[in-house]
């Protein structure tokens, strides 16, 4: 049976809705919490990547830098602390990801938000990223790394409404 127009577009719709619907699962049904902060050897790769991409904003002990809350005469905020004192475990692992990957104004769609961290998505690989963020997990103290595990369990059980 021949396809008419549109039927044609239709299906060119459903398709496309399917895409759409697709990068949504994608970005928010990922495996649950999936750092490694207990595997020593992804946590040693993740401490010598941290050193040699991030240390230098971040500080060599997750410190960051100091009064990273506010804003300096440029407008930029310094960089934050990955210890239990800043907020990196306040984000689940996705966003985390996407952060260091895409930058935070892509990841968290803040079009006018200024930041001078830079995106690594071209030049470490995903397992690189996710090694680093499970050396900075492995850092944190056990109650704050269950805080983080609920966090992921939360965050990706959401179902998505859109």
């Amino acid at each position: 049976m021949p396809m008419t127009k549109m039927g044609l577009s239709i299906l060119v719709a459903l398709a496309a809705a399917a895409g759409v619907f697709a990068g949504y699962v994608f970005l928010f049904r990922s495996p649950e919490g999936f750092l490694k902060a207990d595997d020593v050897r992804v946590v040693a790769r993740g401490n010598a990547v941290y050193v040699q991409y991030c240390a230098s904003c971040h500080g060599r002990n997750l410190e960051g830098q100091p009064d990273w809350q506010t804003r300096n005469k440029e407008g930029f905020l310094p960089a934050p602390p990955h210890d239990q004192s800043g907020h990196t475990w306040h984000h689940p692992d996705r966003l985390l990801l996407n952060i260091t990957k895409l930058g935070l104004v892509e990841a968290a769609n803040l079009r006018d938000y200024r930041t001078r961290m830079p995106t690594f998505g071209g030049v470490l690989t995903d397992d690189d990223i996710i090694a680093v963020l499970s050396y900075i997990k492995s850092t944190w103290p056990e109650e704050i790394q269950k805080r983080h595990d609920n966090l992921n369990r939360a965050y990706e059980s959401r179902q998505v409404v859109r």
